[in-house]
């Protein structure tokens, strides 16, 4: 491995985890170039929610590459342009009764962040957005504008402003109504709160420490939004594409955001695709106004509308992923009872462990590597051990996964 350390820069991170070489990966397992096996409880920081290598996504991707077609088109109209469109519209949009014009704005999920951010205050001719304590939402300046991590933050190494964080969800575990603060800055002319373009919100903080919102809290910042003429825009990054249960994370608050933003696995097989979809009146774009010279990534197009067919015409991914989901939720309970310090979080198969002892969450996920299961950490002192299988994940893979968590756990917390 010393050609990583000689030549690669030193903000690598993942591999610092897990020192091996990972060469071939199916489903739910990833291998290293010995052979051993590794179950994935990452999914790619939930970019393979439909697995690593999913053979029906996989058949599509061969088929077109071998047929010579269009790789890179920037947004000229191809054919497979055009068939993801019409798939995600009758599959995904007009089931919901969602009217969303769909935006390319670059393959990655900070792309979408901030062409949302750009749009909202190009409507509203308003500078400043709204964001939320332990809030992540990418890496580029927009975007770590609205994220809260200080570490990454100061790798701006220029101020971010027109940004002002507010209370999450239970921040202050339940000690002041809802929006108490919120709302009275807006209510005051002498707060000093800019008018806000627009609210940035995760339903689950999954950086942030596997946070979830109560669907009331998101119906009420909802109302709160559109009280005050504010856009909502809800990042789905990590947490659409079932992630939840649902395609949409928001769906079960019985909210419509005015903006999405979408990445991670809308792509399907893993490749670089994401979207921004925008309220239909929202739709002020000069053409060329936000580009990206990868926005049509093709190969992305295809697997996107192949996983589409594959696992949204009917309800049965959403249902084994709300069971699967519980079944974790009961695995994460019973190690509460019996491990001093920890608390069960998540929804869905967006799971966590927290621990109350600094350093222990880093430690089981180190115990997990060596028994043979990727595990990550999340929160703002890396608190929080992070469970996100692939939701094709079978039962007995996450029976597996759960018993080598369980066993790291009992190794390394305290008795």
């Amino acid at each position: 491995m010393s050609i990583f350390a000689s030549l690669e820069s030193e903000v690598r991170s993942y591999c610092r985890s897990w020192p091996v070489v990972f060469d071939r990966a199916v489903g739910a397992h990833l291998y290293d170039e010995d052979g051993r096996g590794y179950l994935d409880f990452f999914a790619g920081a939930g970019a393979l929610n439909y697995g690593h290598n999913n053979p029906v996504l996989k058949k599509a991707l061969v088929e077109y590459l071998a047929e010579d077609r269009i790789t890179h088109s920037l947004d000229m109209h191809t054919a497979a342009k055009r068939d993801f469109l019409e798939t995600f519209d009758e599959v995904v949009l007009q089931p919901r009764g969602l009217d969303f014009k769909v935006q390319f704005p670059g393959p990655t999920g900070t792309n979408a962040v901030e062409a949302a951010l750009k749009l909202a205050r190009k409507v509203t001719g308003r500078e400043s957005v709204v964001n939320f304590t332990n809030a992540f939402h990418g890496m580029t300046l927009g975007a770590l504008s609205v994220t809260g991590d200080s570490m990454k933050r100061g790798g701006a190494g220029i101020p971010l402003v027109h940004a002002t964080p507010m209370p999450y969800d239970n921040y202050f575990d339940g000690q002041y109504p809802d929006f108490l603060y919120f709302e009275r800055l807006l209510g005051d002319a002498s707060s000093g709160l800019n008018a806000p373009a627009a609210v940035i919100v995760e339903t689950v903080q999954g950086e942030g420490g596997i946070n979830v919102a109560r669907f009331e809290w998101l119906t009420g910042l909802a109302a709160l939004c559109r009280a005050h003429g504010i856009l909502l825009i809800v990042d789905d990054v990590q947490m659409g594409c079932g992630r939840t249960g649902p395609f949409f994370s928001f769906e079960g608050a019985g909210i419509v955001p005015d903006i999405v933003c979408l990445s991670k696995s809308i792509g399907g097989y893993g490749l670089p695709m994401a979207l921004t979809l925008v309220r239909r009146d929202l739709d002020v774009w000069e053409p060329g106004e936000h580009n990206g010279t990868f926005r049509g990534h093709n190969p992305a197009f295809v697997t996107a509308t192949a996983a589409l067919r594959a696992y949204w015409t009917d309800d049965r991914l959403e249902k084994s992923t709300l069971a699967k989901g519980e079944q974790v939720e009961r695995v994460l309970q019973e190690v509460c009872a019996t491990v001093p310090g920890t608390r069960a979080k998540g929804r869905g198969l967006a799971r966590g462990l927290a621990f109350e002892q600094a350093g222990l969450a880093g430690r089981v996920a180190g115990a997990a590597f060596r028994r043979g299961l990727l595990v990550e950490t999340s929160g703002p002192e890396d608190e929080v051990v992070k469970l996100m299988p692939p939701l094709t994940v079978t039962d007995d893979e996450l029976d597996q996964g759960l018993a080598l968590f369980t066993d790291s756990v009992r190794e390394c917390a305290p008795a």
